[in-house]
C-alpha cells in the first residue's frame, strides 16, 4: 500500500518523493525524513506560506479516493474486491492541482478508524486523529450521508476523546489557543434531505458531545465555537453520478484558498484557510514541531487512554442502548408523529392513557437494559445508564409536555364553551342564573380534569414528572379566562341597561319637548292641564328627568353585577362608563329634537297655540275690528324668546350649565385603555379633546339660531297673512240695492250681450282665463311677457323697416330719402338718425354748444 510512496524507516529517493511520505507509521514510529521530503518539494523555504490538511473518517469510506480526485495526490485506495485496509498510519503529500488553489497545501491521509484489521485496539486511530487536530488548520471528516446522526459511524466517539485531550494539552489558557476547522465532506449525497438539516444534525451532536466533556479548570463553560469553526460540503455517488461527483469536486476544490473573516457579522468571506488557523510554525520546522506533538501525544502520561475493559463495556453498552431504544422507538415514535400532526394540523389532540404507556416502556427499557450491560464494567454501565435514562426522559418529557399543552388548550376552551352555554341557557330561561356560580362550578370541573391528567403522567421518583408549575399556569389561565368571560358579560349588561336608558330618555325627552307646543296639530303635545306653568324650566325638567332615569339605571346594574362576582373595581368603572354613555345618549337625544324641521315645527306649534287660541283655549274667529296685530306681535315675540332658551343648556336655578363634572365623576384607578376605546369625549371633561363645557351645552349654534329665526318669522308672517284675509274675507255684503241699479243702468248692454251668443261665448272663456290666471297668481307675469313681447315686436319692425329703406331706392324716393351716396345727405344711415330725423352725432354736437 502506497508502496510509491517514502515510507518510514526506509532511506527516501526522489522517485519514492514523487509522491509523498508516511509521517507516522502501522507502529506509531514516527519519520524523521519528513523535512526532507519538504526541501524536495520546495515547501521548506515558503516559510508560513503553506497550509496543512487532515482527512480522517471510517476505514473504506473513500477519503484516499477524495484526496486523489481533490489534490491530485496518488494514495492508495481500497481494492473493490479485497475490502481491505489500504492506508496504515499517517501519510502525506503535496496538493498537485495547484490551478485555483492555495500555494503550498499539504494533504495528510490519516489511518481509517473502526477498522477489523485493528479490531477493538483504538488507540492508534484515536492518537492519529489527535495529533492531526494539533498539526492541521483543516480537519477534513469523510462520512457518509446515511452515517449523519450515527455515534460510531460519524465518529463522534473519537472526536470526544480528541476534544477532552486536546482541551488538556493544547489549550491551557485562551491567549494560547489555536482554533481549527472541522470540514465535513458528506458523501454520496442524494439530496433528499437538505444539506441545511444534515449540518444542522452534525454541528448539534458535536455540541451535545462537548457540553458532555470534563473540561480543564477556568474552561468550565467554554464553547466548541471558541475552538473550533465548522464547514460543510456535499458529494453525489462517485459511482452512479460520475460526473456530479467530478463536478462536486471541482467546486470543493475551489473553496481551498486564503480566506478572512468579516469584521460587521464574523462570516467567513473567501476561501477555507483563515490566518487564525495557521499554527504559526515555519515551514522548515514543520517536521521537528511535528515530532515533538507525536512524542508528547504517544508519551504523556494525561493520554492514558481507557482499558481494554472499559472500552469493551462502553461499545457492549452502547450497543445495547441502541437495542432497546429501539423497543421503546416502537411504542414512543407513534405517539410522537400523532401529536407532531395534531400540532400541523392546528388541532388539540389528548392522547388517552398516555401515562400508563410511556411509564411502561420506560421501565421495559431500562430493565433490558440492566439485565444486559450490569455485567459490564460498573463505572461505564452506570456512566451508560444515565445517559440512557436522559435520552428516554428527553424524549417522554417532551412528550408529556406535549400532552399536558393540549390538556390545557382543550380545558381553556371546554371551559369558555360550559360558562358560555350556561350563560346563554339563563338568559332564554328569562334571565334567571348567576354567573358566578356557574364559573366556579366550572372551573373547579375543568381543575380536576386537568389534575387527573397530570397524575397520570406522574413516574415515581422522577422528579420532572411532578408538574406543579403546569398545574398552577392552567388555574392561571382559567383566571384569566374567566376574568375576561365576567367582563365581557358586564359588558352586555352595560349594553343592555344602556338600551333601557337611551328608550327612557327618548320618551321623556320628546315629553318635554312636546310641551313646547299645544298638541292641536296632532303631534302628541299635551293639549289641556299637563301643560307645564312655564316654559323658561325646560332644561330643568330635562335634567331631572336625566338623572332620575340614571339613578334608577345605576341601581339595576350594580345590583346585577353583583351577581357576576364583580370586583368594586369593575362595578365602579361600569358605573362611570355609564353615566358617560347615558349623557352622550342625552346629547345625542337633544340633537334630534333641536334638527331644523322639528324644532321649526315645535315653535310653529307654540306660535299657532298663542296665536289662534285666547288664554281658555277657545280658537279665535277674525272680525276685522280684533286687534290682530298686536296678538301677532305678543304671540310672535313670546316664541322668539324660545330660541335663546333653547340655543343653550341651562339651569334655570343657576343660568349656568348642569355641572357634568360633577355628575359624571372622575375617572376611577381601575380603568383600562379597552375600556376608553368605545367612550365619545365631552366637554368639560375630557381636556385633551379641547372642547370646553360651554361648547358641550351649546344646543344651537349663532347660525342656526339666525337661520331658525328668519324661517320662523317667515311662517308667522304666513299665519298673519292668511288670519288677516280671514278677517277681511269676513266683512259685510255689498247692498242688495247697489245690484238693482247697476241692473238698470246696464240693462241694454246686459241684453245685447244675451242677444249674441259669440259675445257670450268671448265672455265666457276670457273670464274663465282670467280667473284661472288670477288663481294661479298668473296674472302679473302674463302681463309682464306681454310688455316684453311688445316692445320687442317694435324693434323687430323698427329694423325691417331700415332694412327695406335703405335697399328700395324707389321706396326712398317716395319718401324723399337722399341716396346713400350721392347729395348733401350722401353717406347717412337710418340707423343713425334719432326720432327727430337728426343724426346722432349732430346731436352730441349740439349739446357740446351748451
Amino acid at each position: 500500500m502506497n508502496g510509491h510512496f517514502a515510507a518510514v524507516g526506509k532511506g527516501p529517493t526522489a522517485q519514492q518523493f514523487e509522491h509523498g511520505i508516511q509521517v507516522i507509521d502501522e507502529n506509531k514510529t514516527f519519520n524523521t525524513n519528513l523535512n526532507e521530503y519538504l526541501t524536495e518539494t520546495n515547501v521548506a523555504p515558503s516559510g508560513f506560506n503553506y497550509h496543512l490538511i487532515s482527512v480522517f473518517g471510517s476505514q473504506s469510506t473513500g477519503k484516499s479516493t477524495l484526496l486523489n480526485h481533490l489534490f491530485g495526490t496518488q494514495f492508495s485506495v481500497m481494492s473493490e474486491t479485497e475490502r481491505r485496509q489500504t492506508t496504515k498510519g499517517i501519510w502525506l503529500s503535496k496538493n498537485k492541482n495547484e490551478g485555483g488553489m492555495a500555494d503550498n497545501i499539504l494533504v495528510m491521509d490519516v489511518e481509517g478508524t473502526d477498522g477489523r484489521e485493528r479490531g477493538e485496539d483504538q488507540d492508534f486511530e484515536r492518537k492519529s486523529a489527535l495529533f492531526a487536530l494539533a498539526t492541521s488548520e483543516v480537519l477534513i471528516v469523510n462520512i457518509w450521508e446515511h452515517q449523519v446522526g450515527l455515534y460510531q459511524g460519524a465518529n463522534m466517539g473519537l472526536l470526544k476523546t480528541v476534544f477532552e485531550v486536546n482541551l488538556q494539552l493544547f489549550l491551557k489558557d485562551r491567549q494560547s489557543q489555536a482554533r481549527s476547522l472541522l470540514f465535513f465532506v458528506i458523501r454520496d449525497f442524494v439530496g433528499k434531505t437538505p444539506l441545511e438539516n444534515l449540518r444542522e444534525t452534525l454541528k448539534t451532536d458535536l455540541t451535545k458531545i462537548w457540553s458532555s466533556i470534563s473540561k480543564p479548570s477556568g474552561l468550565e463553560n467554554s464553547k466548541i465555537d471558541d475552538y473550533f469553526d465548522f464547514a460543510f460540503a456535499a458529494l453525489p455517488h462517485k459511482i452512479y453520478e460520475p460526473e456530479k461527483f467530478l463536478e462536486g469536486v471541482k467546486k470543493l476544490g475551489e473553496r481551498f484558498t486564503a480566506g478572512h473573516r468579516s469584521t460587521a457579522d464574523q462570516e467567513f468571506l473567501g476561501g477555507v484557510f483563515l490566518p487564525e488557523y495557521h499554527r504559526r510554525i515555519p515551514a522548515d520546522g514543520l517536521s521537528m514541531y511535528a515530532g515533538g506533538v507525536w512524542d508528547q501525544i504517544v508519551n504523556n502520561k494525561d493520554l492514558d487512554l481507557p482499558t481494554q475493559q472499559e472500552l469493551l463495556a462502553q461499545f457492549r453498552c452502547d450497543e445495547i442502548s441502541k437495542e432497546v431504544l429501539v423497543g421503546f422507538d416502537t411504542v414512543i415514535a407513534p405517539l410522537e408523529e400523532e401529536h407532531a400532526e395534531a400540532v400541523r394540523s392546528g388541532k388539540t389532540t389528548v392522547l388517552p392513557d398516555l401515562g400508563v404507556t410511556g411509564r411502561e416502556a420506560r421501565e421495559k427499557a431500562l430493565k433490558a437494559f440492566e439485565t444486559q450491560a450490569s455485567r459490564y464494567h460498573k463505572g461505564v454501565y452506570g456512566t451508560k445508564r444515565g445517559e440512557l435514562e436522559e435520552k428516554i426522559d428527553t424524549r417522554l418529557k417532551a412528550l408529556y409536555l406535549a400532552q399536558l399543552t393540549a390538556a390545557h388548550k382543550a380545558g381553556v376552551a371546554d371551559f369558555s364553551d360550559a360558562v358560555t352555554s350556561a350563560v346563554k341557557a339563563g338568559q332564554r330561561a328569562g334571565g334567571s342564573y348567576e354567573f358566578a356560580e356557574i364559573v366556579e362550578k366550572q372551573t373547579k370541573k375543568a381543575s380536576e380534569a386537568y389534575k387527573r391528567e397530570a397524575e397520570s403522567l406522574k413516574i415515581p421518583d422522577v422528579p420532572w414528572t411532578v408538574f406543579k408549575a403546569q398545574y398552577h399556569l392552567f388555574k392561571k389561565d382559567l383566571n384569566e379566562v374567566s376574568a375576561r368571560l365576567r367582563k365581557e358579560e358586564m359588558r352586555r349588561l352595560a349594553v343592555r341597561v344602556e338600551r333601557w336608558v337611551k328608550s327612557r330618555l327618548g320618551d321623556a325627552v320628546s315629553l318635554e319637548f312636546n310641551k313646547l307646543g299645544s298638541g292641536r296639530g296632532g303631534t302628541g303635545a299635551p293639549a289641556n292641564g299637563e301643560k307645564p306653568a312655564s316654559e323658561m324650566d325646560l332644561w330643568d325638567r330635562v335634567w331631572n328627568a336625566f338623572i332620575t332615569i340614571v339613578k334608577d339605571a345605576e341601581t339595576r346594574f350594580a345590583d346585577r353585577a353583583k351577581s357576576f362576582d364583580a370586583t368594586e373595581d369593575e362595578v365602579v368603572v361600569g358605573l362611570w362608563r355609564l353615566r358617560r354613555k347615558s349623557w352622550i345618549a342625552l346629547r345625542e337625544k337633544i340633537d334630534e329634537e333641536v334638527m331644523e324641521s322639528n324644532i321649526l315645527m315645535k315653535l310653529r306649534e307654540n306660535f299657532e297655540d298663542k296665536f289662534r287660541y285666547d288664554e281658555d283655549g277657545v280658537p279665535r274667529i277674525w272680525r276685522p275690528t280684533d286687534d290682530i296685530e298686536g296678538i301677532y306681535t305678543k304671540a310672535r315675540e313670546s316664541t322668539l324668546g324660545l330660541v335663546p332658551l333653547l340655543s343653550r343648556f341651562r339651569l334655570q336655578a343657576t343660568l349656568s350649565p348642569p355641572d357634568i363634572a360633577a355628575f359624571v365623576g372622575p375617572q376611577p384607578t381601575g380603568v383600562e385603555a379597552g375600556d376608553e376605546a368605545d367612550l365619545d369625549p365631552i366637554g368639560g371633561i375630557d381636556e385633551e379633546e379641547g372642547k370646553s363645557l360651554e361648547e358641550e351645552t351649546t344646543v344651537l349654534s349663532e347660525s342656526k339660531r339666525q337661520d331658525l329665526v328668519v324661517r320662523f318669522k317667515k311662517m308667522a308672517d304666513g299665519v298673519y297673512v292668511e288670519a288677516k284675509r280671514g278677517a277681511i274675507g269676513g266683512m259685510t255684503q255689498v247692498p242688495l240695492y247697489f245690484y238693482g241699479i247697476l241692473m238698470a243702468l246696464g240693462w241694454n248692454e246686459i241684453v245685447y250681450v244675451l242677444r249674441n251668443p259669440l259675445w257670450i261665448l268671448i265672455l265666457l272663456i276670457f273670464g274663465g282665463a282670467t280667473y284661472l290666471a288670477y288663481t294661479l297668481n298668473l296674472l302679473i307675469p302674463m302681463m309682464q311677457m306681454g310688455n316684453a313681447a311688445g316692445n320687442q315686436a317694435v324693434e323687430i319692425f323698427r329694423a325691417k323697416l331700415r332694412d327695406f329703406l335703405e335697399a328700395n331706392p324707389a321706396a326712398q324716393r317716395a319718401l324723399e330719402v337722399p341716396a346713400r351716396n350721392g347729395g348733401v345727405l350722401a353717406g347717412i344711415r337710418l340707423d343713425e338718425l334719432n326720432g327727430m330725423g337728426r343724426r346722432v352725432q349732430e346731436d352730441a354736437n349740439d349739446d357740446d354748444d351748451f
